[in-house]
């Protein structure tokens, strides 16, 4: 399965209709399996409870897979017995569009189709920003997804959601993490900066700021309560250190939130061990500089280029030793209808080849070949379509 390319999303519904993931499962250890994918701070790391594993996903396709299975467990908890996913989440997105101009507005007068959900999704973490400016904002972004998550949650129970709703929402989450990083007894120029990013971040601006107060009045449900002591937890965490100070901070949040003690210290000793775990996999905003963020990117997503269209092409040419089987074959006895068939699409697979090998081996190759799959991908062989659904 490939995020980046058309009919992933179909292609992964299937994949769940034939194994679930979400059985026996409650919120709980929904948001703790989210929480441990990295899909809550911002810097997914692994697909939710290890589900699959496609090696080479870059950070940005595995948030698109973890988006959309933490809205169908959303959906599967909340699901009336005619209800579609689809269209549920689309009806979602376009309810939220009414109150406010969005990314994706010029989008939803499509049909309401799973290719339509795919290019709202891409919308919505935002990977089409600036490279540089992507690299400093990107985690923070992704990090406020959860919020669509409790918004979806809210709209299943009565197909509809207000403005003032998500307005809340938002502001209750810049409110209290601005709150724990200006309780600091001296703030960073990291911490300055993480505040501005978070203001930046919201997508809707409320005429009226929550205040700290009212911010904690509008967080009832458990998961909000998670989520909320979790981001506060990775602000104060963002200098790689949580001191006695900061600590007490995290812990009146909790006590305020109504959290159990248990919940409390696991959200402030659970931050430190997943970036600690996989500091080689997150590039943190406080260790790059703008320059060797941007080299980094580019860098990552060649690679990923080449790997991806290499390996295609060594599947395309493993898969023809079958068509010599079955041409040896033909000139002793007649082939049977399907050995027919599989001799016409391989030999069909192999001209279309000759193309894509030629576009790889010029200057460039490795980046035409993906645009080349998006805007003609009848042209290429059956192997470049990671998407495709085996009937």
């Amino acid at each position: 399965m490939n995020p980046s390319a058309s009919g992933w999303i179909k292609k992964l519904l299937n994949e769940i209709d034939s194994v679930p993931i979400w059985i026996n499962t409650d919120y709980n250890s929904f948001y703790d399996s989210l929480r441990e994918s990295g899909f809550i701070y911002g810097s997914n790391i692994k697909v939710v409870k290890d589900y699959f594993n496609y090696p080479g996903l870059t950070e940005e396709e595995i948030c698109k897979v973890n988006f959309l299975l933490a809205l169908n467990f959303i959906f599967e908890e909340n699901k009336t017995s005619d209800s579609n996913f689809v269209e549920s989440v689309i009806n979602f997105y376009s309810e939220i569009n009414a109150y406010s101009t969005s990314v994706f507005s010029e989008l939803l007068g499509e049909k309401k189709t799973a290719s339509l959900l795919e290019k709202i999704i891409h919308k919505r973490i935002q990977i089409d920003d600036n490279l540089i400016d992507r690299s400093f904002n990107y985690f923070i972004t992704n990090a406020l997804l959860f919020t669509d998550i409790l918004a979806y949650k809210a709209f299943l129970q009565t197909q509809e959601i207000s403005e003032k709703h998500i307005q809340h929402l938002e502001s209750a989450i810049e409110s209290i993490v601005s709150e724990v990083l200006n309780s600091k007894n001296k703030k960073s120029e990291y911490d300055r900066s993480l505040i501005k990013l978070v203001e930046q971040s919201i997508r809707y601006k409320s005429h009226k700021t929550l205040t700290y107060q009212e911010a904690l009045e509008f967080i009832n449900t458990d998961l909000e309560k998670y989520y909320i002591m979790d981001i506060a937890s990775m602000a104060t965490w963002g200098d790689l250190n949580i001191d006695k100070s900061e600590k007490t901070l995290l812990l009146k949040l909790g006590k305020k939130l109504n959290l159990e003690q248990q919940r409390i210290d696991n959200s402030i000793q659970f931050i430190e061990t997943f970036y600690n775990n996989n500091k080689d996999k997150i590039a943190l905003l406080s260790s790059q500089n703008i320059v060797k963020t941007f080299y980094s990117n580019s860098s990552k997503m060649v690679s990923k280029l080449i790997s991806r269209n290499s390996k295609r092409l060594q599947k395309e040419l493993l898969e023809s030793k079958e068509l010599m089987v079955l041409l040896s074959k033909s000139t002793v006895r007649d082939l049977s209808e399907e050995e027919h068939k599989k001799v016409q699409a391989q030999l069909l697979d192999i001209f279309k080849s000759i193309p894509s090998l030629a576009i790889f081996m010029l200057p460039g190759g490795a980046l035409l070949l993906p645009l080349v799959i998006k805007f003609i991908p009848k042209l290429l062989p059956s192997s470049f379509d990671d998407n495709r659904i085996e009937e």
